[in-house]
């Protein structure tokens, strides 16, 4: 009879990762019963296990990397796995009524946390890497990257779906001289925006996109959408499309996923973003027919896994300070979450794509921006 770990290292040999070997992407068990949990309860259990410390690896993105390009994510057919498929399916994961889920579970957690964790504009979303050489460069480069790509100038009034802190709304009124109107369903994001922004023609409300029925020259929503949910795609971008004004433009910058699905990973959604899913360049194109026009799609996901480890640094040496509050297990769950992102970033498993979109086309063309 097979083992429980013979059937493990099998599968994990696929990615030419030991159990107890000495590469860095190598896995130490500490617990015997990780074999049978992690085969009858993948993904979540993985993770869970991992929470537990049952096992150790020394860099989780190098071991999720090399996981994910072999394909074993879908290796292991777990109850978990199948009842998030069906869930997805029977229910409304981003319905209005669980709207303000993400934000009491997710962004919610402490503005300590993020404070430490992120750049100086707390910008909690992917920074763009080409000439930068810090997190804080890399932030400011991706914000005057989207205010280049919508042609953004003095007197515009634009609308950001999903503001979090303020960054975008704060940068694009200092540097471009422009009024902006940030949403965000966290109580703790808007408190913190608003002060923030103070003196700046930034309004921050605490409201579902769904609401918004008012003009705008341009529209921006950088990480919001992969909380949207699939059921709802086609409504956001009607409401994009009803308060985006006839020349103006509209800035989609999301996550990815390399086929659509109905469900998050069943880890991520019980521990990081309940009611979550990363849309297809297939779900995108359909929910946006005949509303926008494309303009200009760029894919530049490998700067995401740079992010995530310099946001697991700062994360990493703040936690003395952070450790009183959030405890042990939340360490290695925040860590999990980090770098298991990373490593899937690193495998092309997922992307991230800034879309430029039009409702009626740009004249003469839209040149596009990098």
């Amino acid at each position: 009879m097979v083992s429980a770990r013979d059937t493990l290292e099998r599968l994990l040999s696929r990615a030419d990762i030991e159990i107890g070997g000495g590469d860095p992407w190598d896995i130490t068990i500490h617990n015997e019963g990780t074999y049978t949990r992690v085969l009858a309860g993948g993904s979540l259990a993985l993770g869970e296990s991992y929470m537990d410390g049952w096992w150790d690896v020394a860099e989780p993105d190098a071991f999720f990397c090399r996981l994910l390009k072999a394909g074993l994510d879908r290796a292991v057919v777990s109850t978990d796995l199948i009842w998030n498929a069906v869930k997805g399916r029977l229910l409304n994961e981003g319905a209005r009524r669980r709207a303000f889920a993400i934000a009491k579970e997710h962004y919610d957690l402490g503005n300590d946390l993020f404070e430490k964790m992120l750049d100086a504009r707390l910008t909690y979303s992917c920074g763009y890497w080409n000439e930068a050489n810090s997190l804080d460069a890399a932030q400011e480069a991706k914000l005057d990257l989207i205010c280049r790509k919508i042609g953004l100038k003095k007197g515009d009034h634009v609308l950001d779906i999903g503001c979090g802190w303020g960054s975008f709304a704060i940068y694009a009124a200092e540097k471009y001289g422009a009024s902006v109107v940030g949403v965000t369903v966290s109580q703790e994001q808007a408190a913190l925006a608003r002060q923030r922004a103070a003196g700046l023609p930034v309004e921050i409300r605490v409201a579902d996109y769904r609401s918004l029925n008012e003009p705008f020259d341009h529209i921006v929503s950088v990480g919001m959408f992969e909380h949207v949910g699939y059921k709802n795609y086609r409504t956001y971008f009607e409401v994009a499309a009803r308060c985006l004004k006839d020349g103006g433009l509209f800035l989609l910058h999301t996550i990815g996923n390399n086929r659509s699905v109905v469900s998050n990973d069943a880890w991520m959604a019980k521990y990081i973003f309940p009611h979550g899913i990363l849309p297809s360049v297939a779900q995108i194109g359909k929910s946006s027919e005949d509303l926008f026009r494309l303009e200009d799609w760029h894919s530049f996901g490998p700067h995401y896994d740079r992010t995530l480890q310099a946001w697991y640094a700062n994360f990493s040496d703040a936690w003395p300070s952070l450790k009183d509050r959030y405890g042990e297990r939340f360490y290695r769950m925040w860590t999990y979450y980090l770098l298991s992102c990373a490593g899937a970033f690193r495998a092309r498993h997922i992307q991230l794509w800034q879309i430029v979109l039009s409702k009626n086309g740009v004249p003469g063309g839209y040149e596009s921006v990098r």
